[in-house]
């Protein structure tokens, strides 16, 4: 009965520096207050990590728009092409996150994943705006 426990310990410490580093990546104060509020539960976790993938994909957007308006037309389909690869690629990492045999732990790794990548190619667009201004 202990080893059951001692994998889970391991596989939740093995996730931790997902979600942690994940607070290098301009995340929100309010993400940072709902997984202290968390307790390490996993669904509330996963709970903060979703609404903080919602906060920063509209982020995202923002910075996506407003870096398209100051683009010439050649410069807007490469974003875009960019952009479209960005997405697909994202989405292939994250889901290599979801082992299907690594227990609930993998889908707070999966989410992770996506709210960091997300977070950080806000930011990156943000800097490009920035670099223009």
């Amino acid at each position: 009965m202990k080893l059951p426990l001692l994998q889970i310990a391991l596989a939740f410490a093995a996730a931790m520096p997902l979600v942690a580093s994940a607070q290098d990546s301009h995340l929100s104060k309010k993400f940072d207050a709902c997984m202290d509020k968390s307790g390490g539960v996993t669904m509330d976790m996963i709970d903060c990590i979703g609404a903080e993938i919602e906060r920063q994909d509209v982020r995202l957007n923002k910075a996506y728009k407003s870096l398209m308006t100051n683009l010439t037309p050649e410069r807007k389909k490469q974003l875009q092409e960019a952009q479209r690869a960005w997405i697909k690629f994202r989405d292939l990492n994250c889901n290599f996150y979801h082992d299907p045999y690594g227990g609930s732990i993998a889908r707070v790794n999966a989410n992770s994943c996506l709210m960091t990548m997300t977070a950080d190619r806000a930011k990156e667009l943000e800097n490009f705006i920035a670099q223009a201004s």
